[in-house]
């Protein structure tokens, strides 16, 4: 071109109009005037010499990408709807429902970015009746899992023995197990393509969280290789009764180290616990220390932390008012945060991670009447104590705790567990209670968004 070169072209115009996409046709295939183009943020690369359907495809990418894109999303769900619905009727295994669940999320996330919502609608009903039959699943067969009977599926109390010690090798580089509080499937999966930047995924998939699925239970459980009762039975006085004073997660690096000594691993380890950004940052400077050591677990609270933020504070109900918003939310954290200098350093260094979580979190939308006496707990999805009344179709009941290897305050103690994404309120100020918590996220009942949660191994790029 007389005057000015392509790449001098395409410069001025992106000064002029930045936005303004750009096809450049050329007939140099020089690696750098490539990487000169592609740097300068152009839209798309021809070589000479093209013919015009080349050049057609290309105006419609860019033009005309974001409909076609929605409507071949939009079709390609409506063809699977009818799929998933004959899935959902038949007799799913614990294994069918984490493929079940996964392929739900997978849409969720098509779809919710999607400018046409007229899908996404049908998806969350066909979700509703997706989560209908995972309750009555669990409601069916959780006393047996718990007992190793039929079809038990990989849980918390044996994720550590299964999923972490045997990639601890005190020869090899470190390993870190990096254990992010609350993470949902698809907050993972809007997170994953910033990790996959720094790791290759060697094994992917979900484990079921015992229940209640709160943190007291469920991660307490992963780090002793124990259900409740037995930690509370081997650790007395270590297990921290929700009507009692005191952190009820405070000895999970105890637990972690008679569990690695059962487990046979005699490896030199860490334990470090992030509840705010101060204590990430200065991990994250100190992370040379931790290189001596075959194991290093670091328990992330931020999500947790976020979510029952979402329920006191209002700016944040505002930024996080529904599933797509928490997920931008919980990306633009992890994009921030010091987890990933963490994460980059592991990388650098050429170490194995696995990122899992102890439980997920609901949207609860359907309040639930429950009446205790003042000793009963105060979660919104489970509750336990004696003379407990509910609404029996909206909860599993465990009258025996010692069955699902819960602890018993006394011989009257009964559990609850909300389903779908029903919560509890008391009748006294009822709707006062309903209204500030409805739309809120919550954890510690059934659902698959709380039970069934990622656990991934990671190695570096």
């Amino acid at each position: 071109m007389p005057g000015l070169s392509g790449l001098e072209t395409l410069s001025r115009i992106k000064n002029m109009s930045p936005r303004t996409p750009v096809i450049s046709i050329t007939k140099s295939e020089e690696e750098s005037i490539m990487e000169d183009a592609i740097g300068s943020k152009i839209s798309d690369y021809l070589i000479k010499p093209v013919n015009p359907n080349q050049i057609l495809l290309a105006l419609k990418k860019h033009i005309d990408g974001k409909r076609l894109v929605s409507e071949k999303t939009n079709t390609s769900y409506q063809q699977n709807f009818g799929r998933l619905g004959m899935r959902l009727s038949d007799r799913l295994s614990t294994t069918d429902w984490m493929v079940l669940y996964d392929e739900l999320v997978r849409w969720e996330l098509e779809l919710s970015a999607n400018p046409d919502q007229s899908m996404a609608e049908i998806l969350r009903s066909q979700w509703a009746e997706a989560n209908d039959l995972f309750c009555r699943f669990v409601d069916r067969n959780y006393l047996d899992w718990i007992a190793g009977k039929g079809d038990s599926p990989l849980q918390s109390h044996n994720l550590f023995k299964t999923k972490v010690a045997p990639l601890i090798d005190e020869k090899g580089p470190p390993l870190f197990m990096v254990l992010i509080d609350n993470l949902r499937l698809d907050q993972w999966r809007v997170i994953e393509p910033i990790v996959s930047e720094y790791f290759k995924v060697e094994e992917q998939g979900l484990f079921y969280s015992i229940l209640p699925t709160a943190t007291q239970y469920a991660r307490n459980a992963i780090f002793a290789g124990m259900m409740p009762a037995e930690i509370e039975k081997k650790f007395p006085g270590k297990w921290i009764n929700e009507d009692e004073e005191g952190s009820k997660n405070a000895n999970e690096e105890e637990f972690l180290a008679e569990q690695l000594k059962r487990l046979g691993k005699n490896v030199k380890y860490s334990y470090h616990k992030i509840t705010n950004i101060t204590a990430g940052k200065k991990l994250a400077e100190g992370m040379h220390n931790l290189m001596g050591n075959a194991l290093n677990v670091i328990v992330y609270n931020f999500v947790d932390m976020l979510s029952h933020a979402r329920t006191e504070m209002e700016i944040i109900r505002e930024l996080a008012e529904d599933e797509p918003a928490y997920r931008s939310l919980t990306k633009s954290w992890f994009e921030h945060s010091p987890l990933l200098d963490m994460l980059k350093f592991i990388s650098e260094k050429g170490c194995r991670v696995v990122i899992t979580t102890d439980h997920g979190t609901i949207r609860v939308t359907e309040p639930s009447k429950v009446v205790g006496d003042r000793n009963t707990n105060s979660n919104l999805r489970y509750k336990h104590g004696k003379n407990l009344t509910y609404e029996a179709k909206d909860v599993l009941v465990i009258k025996d705790p010692a069955k699902a290897m819960l602890p018993q305050a006394n011989v009257s103690t009964t559990y609850v567990f909300t389903k779908k994404d029903f919560y509890f309120v008391y009748p006294n100020n009822y709707n006062h209670f309903v209204n500030f918590f409805r739309n809120t996220f919550q954890h510690g009942g059934i659902s698959m968004e709380e039970m069934l949660v990622p656990v991934i191994q990671l190695k570096p790029r």
